[in-house]
């Protein structure tokens, strides 16, 4: 089995090296991922410019680093490595739970193995004062890709590990709340004004959801899809708003 691993968080993240350190006990697996950190880039992709693939020493492990997106890492490493059979991205530094996976890169990277048909699992851990303890992760990332890696038809998956020992693992869905971004205005040195768009705690969590289960210590494993029609909506404006029954009149 090929495993292309990649991250949000950069090449040189603690969390890419332990995770590629756990898959290569189930295969061969190769580390693509970005030159420098790019959290919350989402799905952006880069189409304005070129992009380099640069081998990185250092590391027992078949490395590259592109100067670019997670998404870009996923296309350029499974353009130049044939016959890939699954993305892994992370271990990244920072929970991804609710409406946070509209926005990581994280996960981004995992969508974008599944744009391309292959399977994507994204990991994720809480970002604490201290470097997480992938001593204690790494056995509980390895229970999870034996239990993944023969659900074949499961192509896309959310995984988050809670910080320090977990009780367990779950199947959760997404928790969706209202949005917690919020704007904080400021001063540069200069006097400027500047912006930092960040995120405030949301303080209550639905039972079965991602969010819930890692604060009761638990692994969550959520199942996503590349769908994100609301078909109950649809269903309703169909029924209501039937357009073969409407007449327009556009005449000006």
């Amino acid at each position: 089995m090929r495993m292309l691993i990649t991250n949000d968080d950069g090449v040189y993240s603690p969390g890419i090296t332990a995770l590629a350190q756990v898959a290569a006990t189930f295969g061969e697996v190769r580390i693509v991922a970005p030159d420098v950190e790019r959290s919350s880039a989402g799905q952006s992709i880069t189409a304005s410019r070129p992009l380099t693939y640069k081998r990185t020493l250092g590391t027992d492990i078949e490395t590259y680093r592109v100067n670019g997106t997670p998404s870009d890492c996923v296309a350029l490493g499974a353009h130049n490595w044939e016959k890939v059979d699954v993305v892994l991205s992370g271990i990244n530094l920072g929970s991804n739970l609710g409406n946070a996976m509209w926005h990581s890169g994280t996960l981004a990277a995992a969508k974008q193995a599944a744009l391309f048909g292959l399977r994507g699992i994204a990991f994720s851990t809480p970002s604490t004062d201290t470097e997480p303890d992938f001593s204690v992760l790494k056995p509980w990332v390895s229970v999870v890709l034996k239990l993944l890696l023969d659900l074949p038809d499961a192509c896309l998956l959310n995984v988050n590990l809670p910080a320090g020992m977990p009780r367990g693992i779950l199947w959760t869905r997404q928790s969706v709340r209202l949005y917690d971004g919020k704007v904080v205005a400021a001063k540069d040195p200069m006097g400027r004004s500047h912006f930092w768009f960040t995120v405030i705690p949301l303080e209550k969590s639905e039972e079965g959801t991602d969010r819930h289960a890692i604060e009761q210590g638990y692994v969550s494993i959520t199942p996503l899809r590349l769908d994100i029609t609301d078909y109950e909506q649809l269903a309703k404006a169909k029924s209501e708003f039937a357009f073969d029954k409407i007449t327009f009149d556009l005449k000006p």
